[in-house]
C-alpha cells in the first residue's frame, strides 16, 4: 500500500493555522530542528558573511538583500526566522538576514511575511534593504576585536 502524500502549505497558511489554534503549537514541518535560541558564534557567522561575499556574482535575476524584523511576539518572530533560514537567508544577527536570491524568491518572501504581518494586530516591522554588490564587495566587519578589511581605503562600515 503506497503512503498517502500529504500536500504542503505555504508558510502563510501554516501561520493562518497556528493563529486560528490560537499560537498553542512551535513549529511547522520540519523547521523544528534549527535553534534559534543559539547563534552561532562571531567568527563562524563572520566566516559565512566571508563566503558569500566571496561567490557574489552578479546576475540579473538575483538581488543581494538585508532583511531585518522587530517583532514583539515569541512565536511569531520563530516562526519568521525559521522560515528565512529555510528560504535561504544567512542570518547575521538575530534579527538581521543576508540573502542574495532570484527577485521572485525575494517578491515570494516579501509577499508571505506582508500577509503574515496582516494576520495579527501588532506594531512590529520588518524591513527589506537591496544591497548593490559594489557595497557587499567594499563591506568591512567590526566585532569583539574582529576587524576585515575588503577594500583598503573604503569607509563604508557594517556592524555586526
Amino acid at each position: 500500500m503506497a503512503k498517502e502524500k500529504i500536500p504542503k502549505i505555504s508558510f502563510a497558511k501554516a501561520m493562518a493555522r497556528i493563529k486560528a489554534a490560537g499560537l498553542n503549537t512551535t513549529g511547522t514541518d520540519k523547521l523544528e530542528k534549527i535553534n534559534l535560541e543559539e547563534i552561532e558564534e562571531l567568527g563562524d557567522r563572520i566566516e559565512k558573511v566571508l563566503h558569500f561575499i566571496k561567490k557574489q556574482k552578479h546576475t540579473p535575476d538575483k538581488m543581494i538583500f538585508l532583511l531585518m524584523y522587530d517583532i514583539e511576539n515569541t512565536k511569531i518572530r520563530t516562526q519568521i526566522a525559521k522560515y528565512l533560514i529555510k528560504e535561504g537567508c544567512i542570518r547575521i544577527q538575530k534579527s538581521v538576514y543576508l540573502a542574495n536570491l532570484p527577485r521572485k524568491k525575494y517578491n515570494e518572501i516579501h509577499i508571505t511575511l506582508k500577509e503574515v504581518q496582516a494576520m495579527y494586530e501588532n506594531n512590529d516591522s520588518i524591513l527589506f534593504i537591496q544591497v548593490p554588490t559594489d557595497s557587499i564587495n567594499a563591506m568591512k566587519i567590526l566585532g569583539q576585536q574582529i576587524e576585515f578589511d575588503f577594500i583598503t581605503g573604503n569607509k563604508n562600515t557594517l556592524f555586526f
